[in-house]
Formats: C-alpha cells, sequence, structure tokens
C-alpha cells in the first residue's frame, strides 16, 4: 500500500461506493430484470446510464491531469495503464458476457442489488467468488507446470 496517501483515501473510496450504489439503486440498474431485458433488446435505459457514466469520466479523466500534476490523494503522477487486447482479453471478455446473461447483473450491481433486498443475488456473488478462486488456481497450476525445471 502506498504510504504517501492521504488520510481521507479510504473515507472518499467508501463515499465514492455510496454515491456508486445509490446511482445503481436510483437508476434501477441493480434489478437483473433491467439488465435482462436490455440484453434481449427490449429496454435500452442501461445503455443511456453506461453512456452517461462513461462521458462524465471521459471528462474528468481528459480534464484533471491538465488541472493537477499529481493524484491529490495518491500522490501518484498520472499515467495510462496500456493493456494490450490479446487472446485472454476475448476469451474472458465472452466468458464474462455469458455470465452477465445468465445471471443478469454484473459485479458493481449485484452488491448494488443486495442492498436493495435482492437476498437472491448472493448465488450469484457465490458464483462469481468460486469462479474467480477458479481462474486463479487455473492460473496458478499453469504457471506451475510451464515454470523451468531446477537443475539440483
Amino acid at each position: 500500500m502506498n504510504g504517501n496517501r492521504h488520510p481521507l483515501f479510504m473515507p472518499l473510496i467508501f463515499v465514492g461506493g455510496l454515491i456508486f450504489g445509490f446511482g445503481l439503486g436510483f437508476s434501477h440498474m441493480a434489478r437483473p430484470e433491467v439488465v435482462l431485458n436490455f440484453l434481449q433488446f427490449t429496454d435500452f435505459g442501461l445503455l443511456f446510464v453506461m453512456g452517461g457514466a462513461a462521458v462524465v469520466t471521459g471528462i474528468a479523466f481528459a480534464l484533471v491531469p491538465r488541472l493537477l500534476e499529481r493524484a491529490p490523494l495518491t500522490g501518484d503522477t498520472y499515467g495510462r495503464r496500456l493493456k494490450s487486447f490479446d487472446r485472454n482479453v476475448l476469451i474472458g471478455g465472452g466468458i464474462f458476457g455469458v455470465g452477465w446473461g445468465l445471471s443478469g447483473i454484473c459485479p458493481g450491481a449485484a452488491y448494488a442489488s443486495l442492498g436493495v433486498g435482492n437476498v437472491t443475488i448472493l448465488w450469484a456473488l457465490a458464483g462469481m467468488f468460486v469462479g474467480a478462486y477458479l481462474q486463479g488456481y487455473w492460473r496458478s497450476q499453469r504457471a506451475g507446470s510451464t515454470a523451468p525445471a531446477s537443475a539440483d
């Protein structure tokens, strides 16, 4: 953890989560049926919510580095983290899409859905945790099998 972080770093992350959850609940995006209706092309509200969020984020990402030299809460310099578009991104995105379509919820909205009283979403959350664990286990096994043998 970065020792240069401002004392308000964690509380402000919490406030950001509150705003995010409230926005998801207020826009009804925490309801799986809304997401499923979007995926079936019968309700495009999700498209407008995501588009609005992308516009606000894009403006912030364009302006803040021009106004400030360093991030105020971490002290880090601004920079781009580029991720190449490779096979893992394509396959992972496809798997994510299948899970999204089957459950009708994506990770952030799943927690907000729990907050609005959808207790059944615990099954999807449990599935996400188990799926992430299995992927990590699979990746560590692959990394171990490709490691060169030691010369003892």
